[in-house]
C-alpha cells in the first residue's frame, strides 16, 4: 500500500494537498487522530478498499496529535512506510489568509487574536514537524503550484531517466488549453461515454470508463502511437537538458476520455522507467 500522511499549519494548503492526491487515485481520509491510522489501514488492507491512501492529520484531534510520533514508529515496525508532508506557511501569510477569508483561527480567540492563535498552533505542532519527510511552504505557492510540490514530493522512482519529470495533464478543451503544456494532444475522437446515463458520473480513472474507452477499436493503437512518440522523443529532451515535459491530453470536459488514454500513458512510461506525475485538471467539473 501506498501511505501518505499530511500535516501542517490551519491554512497552509492541507486540503489542496489532500486534493492533489485524490486527483490522482488517493482515498483522502480527513481529520484522522494519529490512534485511529492502524485500525483504518488493518481495514483497507483486509479489504482490499484501496492501494493509495492519504490520511490528513493535524491540530484538530487536539491532544490526541501528541500520538503521531508513537503511531508511525509501530507503523514503520510493521514495514509500512508512510510518507510524511508538512504543509506549512509564514506567520503574516497564515494571518492574511485567515483575514481574507474573514475566518476564525482554530486556536484563536476574540480577546488574543488570529497571530496568538498561529503561534500556539506552531508550537502544538513543532514536533510533528521534525517528523516529516517533506516540508512544503506554501507562502508564495498558488494552488495549482502547490498539488505540483505535493505530487512531486510523493513520486518515488529511483529508476527514473536522469531526473527527468513527465507531466501528464487530462483536460478539457471547453475550458482552455493549459498554459504550461510542452506538447498537446486531442482525444476527441475516440468514444464518449458522456452520451451513456449510466457511465456520466463517473470519471476516467473508473475501470468502467477505462474499459468502454479502450473499447474503441482506435483507442488502443493511439495509446501506443503516443507512447512510442513519446519513448523516442524523451531522451531528446534529455540531451536537451529539459527536466520537466509537460504533456497534455484533451477531451472535451476532461472528465472520460483524455483521463484514461493520460493513465494509460503515465502507466506505460513508468514501466519504462521514467518518472511520472499524472493530474487531471478538470475532473472534478
Amino acid at each position: 500500500m501506498e501511505l501518505v500522511l499530511i500535516t501542517g499549519m490551519s491554512g497552509a494548503g492541507k486540503a489542496t494537498a489532500a486534493k492533489a492526491l485524490e486527483e490522482n487515485g488517493y482515498t483522502v481520509v480527513d481529520n484522522l487522530p494519529p490512534s485511529l491510522i492502524r485500525s483504518l489501514l488493518d481495514e483497507f488492507t483486509s479489504s482490499g478498499l484501496s492501494e493509495k491512501l492519504c490520511i490528513v492529520t493535524d491540530a484538530r484531534s487536539g491532544k490526541l496529535l501528541n500520538g503521531l510520533q508513537q503511531a508511525l514508529t509501530a507503523l514503520r515496525e510493521d514495514n509500512f512506510e508512510p510518507k510524511v508532508l508538512f504543509v506549512d506557511a509564514s506567520n503574516s501569510v497564515l494571518v492574511s489568509r485567515f483575514s481574507e477569508l474573514r475566518k476564525s483561527h482554530p486556536y484563536g480567540t476574540d480577546t488574543r487574536g488570529v497571530l496568538a492563535g498561529v503561534e500556539h498552533e506552531r508550537e502544538l505542532l513543532h514536533q510533528v514537524r521534525l517528523l516529516a519527510d517533506k516540508v512544503i511552504d506554501t507562502s508564495d505557492l498558488k494552488p495549482e503550484k502547490l498539488k505540483q510540490e505535493t505530487l512531486d514530493s510523493v513520486v518515488n522512482n529511483s529508476q527514473a531517466e536522469d531526473g527527468l519529470t513527465v507531466r501528464l495533464t487530462s483536460f478539457g478543451f471547453k475550458f482552455g488549453l493549459p498554459i504550461d503544456a510542452d506538447l498537446v494532444f486531442d482525444v476527441r475522437f475516440l468514444a464518449n461515454p458522456y452520451y451513456e446515463d449510466s457511465l456520466r458520473p463517473y470519471d476516467g480513472r473508473n475501470k468502467i470508463i477505462d474499459d468502454f474507452v479502450m473499447n474503441d477499436p482506435s483507442a488502443g493503437p493511439y495509446v501506443k502511437k503516443l507512447t512510442d512518440l513519446l519513448m523516442f522523443s524523451l531522451p531528446r529532451y534529455i540531451e536537451e537538458g529539459k527536466s520537466s515535459l509537460t504533456v497534455a491530453i484533451g477531451c472535451t470536459g476532461g472528465r472520460h476520455r483524455s483521463v484514461v488514454v493520460s493513465e494509460r500513458l503515465g502507466a506505460d512510461l513508468r514501466a519504462s522507467g521514467y518518472r511520472v506525475v499524472n493530474t487531471h485538471r478538470d475532473v472534478g467539473k
